[in-house]
């Protein structure tokens, strides 16, 4: 059995001292709390499946049971006018951590995927504009050059596309990563891993 933990809510673009404390709420009530919930209804099936296969912890059953969250880069570095958003990141990968610890003995792997830049598409290009229009001095006000400065901090210069994102997704659900639990995968080109660009 396998899950992708993929549901999530962006919220505002806004600098934090304009940030409305309710749409903070809705984000991590549907990036946190939503995403728990789901998982956890998930892993009780996949526990009761696993215990009637047999599984023992620490023998030669391989794992059949896999969960990936979805996290993003936002949420290991902070993104200027998105508190909320990279906040909800932040606790994705916190969760992902915790809930591997707790569901390893049943036999189940927990792992996170965090993206970055992807694109070209229509949420790539309404970021840029919402970026551009936030009034955070780390943006420039024309949504080409906020997309053109993003661009230019990936080491490889360009974007990610979501079937890099899905190839990665799938390596973790997948036998090929049987030995991996507790790991977040950064797809991001470089951006996050200290390189300058």
């Amino acid at each position: 059995d396998l899950l992708w933990n993929n549901a999530g809510y962006q919220g505002q673009i806004k600098p934090t001292l304009e940030y409305d404390p309710a749409d903070f709420a809705a984000v991590m009530n549907i990036n946190v709390t939503g995403m728990f919930v789901v998982l956890q209804a998930v892993a009780k099936r996949m526990s009761a499946a696993s215990k009637e296969a047999g599984f023992a912890q620490g023998g030669d059953f391989k794992s059949q049971y896999s969960i990936v969250n979805t996290a993003s880069v936002a949420g290991l570095r902070g993104t200027p006018a998105m508190v909320a958003y990279s906040s909800s990141k932040a606790a994705v990968l916190a969760m992902t951590v915790s809930t591997a610890k707790d569901l390893a003995p049943h036999g189940i792997r927990v792992n996170a995927v965090s993206p970055a830049l992807i694109g070209p598409g229509y949420m790539w290009t309404r970021q840029n504009e919402l970026h551009a229009s936030s009034g955070s001095p780390y943006f420039s006000t024309d949504p080409e050059e906020v997309a053109k400065g993003k661009v230019n901090s990936v080491p490889m210069k360009r974007l990610g596309s979501v079937e890099e994102v899905l190839k990665s997704v799938a390596f973790l659900l997948s036998d090929d990563s049987s030995y991996t639990t507790a790991t977040n995968l950064v797809v991001d080109g470089g951006m996050s891993g200290g390189l300058k660009a």
